[in-house]
């Protein structure tokens, strides 16, 4: 019980960290996209109310007419939680001189010069004019915006309206979508706490025997599988641990397979070390060279036995074959032989196939050019210079055999025997090709066998090596 209290103890506790940065975003937010809306309204009405003052404007003061009468009117309107009954907007009118003509909230300030106001400087200069001035300074939320629309007679600014509305006013919209948001997070939060706990209360003791099991795998001891309620979804975890017990008589073997990795690279790793030591001391240009070409090799080298490797492990890794399509078994063969004539033309040698039309194969595509790829590599490097590697595909009813001959020196029996084991790699003494790492045709037999073929390779009756790929095809309905 002490886990899930403390699990839960951190939930919570994260939760409540997160939604108290939200309320924190959407407040802080809130008050900022409010006034956006609201000025983007005002500017609105300032020019509406400027476009009225232009076409009566040797009688301006028709606009105190329009306030008195908004003032006069009945209304309500339900705005969130605040019901709004009268006109909150004002508005001030200038001559070009930024002297007031007219304002309906300050009757007061009329003949007073302006111009000093950034709504109406900027206004008067054809800019867009807005300001913000605190009624009180002492007072933040005492704050009013100001809006400047220009008067236009014959194409020159006359004169400047602007409209104001005091931040008073938009408060109790902002006040109550805040209060709004607070409770909707908290409501949510709360909902989701309260499901975290139950499932966490839910899978407390089936998890508690799973704990225990596990425990009792890591001693050795033999203990069975704990009954943990039909239909639960911890039944998956206990097959997973049950599943892990029986497959860790394999770790032996995976212990193995390790330690022969790491003596793999043992060999280039020293090789690359000692070429660097080396390359620190004063030596002939041309020796200097040889040994950064012997790093460059090495480093590759350990480049290829990794991505070998990881190859290999992820085709270990599926007991069935995943992904698999219908494709054109043939297009398949001529884009490997495609891909690998560079290599061919670099040691000279020929690479010739004969293949039918097409061949319809249900496969995964990629896994069998993978494979097509490592046969035919190893039988250029094979060859000597000047050589051919064959290229054949013939298929019978219930089988396609994809041979792949070169007329190197052939392979013995025994390294024929052991030529698909991982890590395993044979090279004749005279064979000026380095040493591969032993992975590449591993991974064929893996391919083929995920498609339910063989791979074989043994020395031609005629000379060289042929390997040998084969692939069940099943019988139409």
């Amino acid at each position: 019980m002490r886990l899930t209290r403390v699990v839960l103890f951190f939930v919570a506790l994260i939760m409540g960290l997160g939604f108290y940065r939200l309320v924190d975003y959407l407040l802080e937010d809130l008050e900022f996209q409010t006034f956006q809306a609201t000025e983007e309204s005002m500017v609105d009405s300032a020019q509406l109310l400027a476009a009225m003052v232009e076409t009566n404007w040797e009688d301006p003061m028709t606009l105190e007419k329009v306030f008195t009468d908004a003032r006069e009117r009945d209304f309500e309107a339900q705005i969130f939680q605040k019901m709004k009954t009268e006109v909150g907007l004002d508005a001030y009118l200038t001559d070009a001189k930024g002297i007031v003509i007219f304002d309906s909230g300050n009757p007061e300030n009329r003949g007073k010069s302006f111009l000093k106001w950034r709504d109406v400087k900027k206004t008067l200069g054809g800019e867009y004019g807005t300001r913000s001035t605190r009624a009180n300074e002492h007072e933040p939320d005492s704050s009013v915006m100001f809006i400047g629309a220009p008067i236009y007679q014959s194409e020159e600014i006359v004169g400047c309206l602007s409209v104001y509305k005091s931040q008073q006013d938009v408060i109790p919209f902002v006040q109550a979508r805040r209060k709004q948001i607070i409770q909707s997070v908290v409501l949510i939060g709360l909902g989701i706490l309260a499901l975290i706990a139950a499932v966490f209360v839910w899978l407390f003791r089936p998890v508690g025997q799973l704990t225990d099991y596990a425990r009792a795998i890591t001693r050795g001891e033999r203990r069975s599988r704990p009954n943990v309620g039909v239909g639960r979804e911890v039944n998956t975890l206990a097959n997973a641990l049950h599943d892990m017990r029986e497959t860790l008589e394999g770790r032996e073997q995976a212990d193995q397979y390790v330690q022969t990795l790491t003596h793999e690279l043992k060999s280039p790793l020293a090789a690359i070390q000692g070429a660097a030591e080396l390359l620190n001391e004063d030596m002939p240009a041309k020796d200097r060279a040889r040994f950064l070409e012997n790093i460059r090799s090495q480093t590759a080298r350990c480049e290829r036995l990794t991505h070998r490797l990881l190859e290999l492990s992820a085709v270990e890794a599926q007991t069935h074959l995943e992904v698999s399509h219908e494709f054109d078994f043939v297009a398949r063969c001529l884009q490997s032989i495609e891909a690998l004539k560079p290599l061919a033309e670099t040691h000279e040698v020929e690479l010739k196939a004969e293949l039918p039309k097409q061949q319809p194969y249900r496969g995964n595509e990629l896994l069998l050019g993978s494979a097509l790829n490592h046969v035919i590599e190893n039988a250029v490097q094979f060859s000597p210079d000047g050589g051919t590697v064959l290229f054949e595909m013939k298929t019978t009813t219930d089988e396609l055999v994809i041979s792949i001959k070169d007329n190197g020196p052939g392979i013995p029996d025994f390294a024929a025997e052991r030529a698909f084991e991982r890590f395993y790699s044979y090279r004749p003494e005279h064979q000026n090709a380095h040493k591969g790492n032993g992975l590449g045709l591993a991974f064929v037999r893996e391919v083929a066998e995920l498609h339910h073929g063989s791979a074989e390779i043994a020395t031609h009756p005629d000379g060289g090596t042929i390997a040998k790929l084969r692939f069940p095809i099943p019988a139409k309905d």
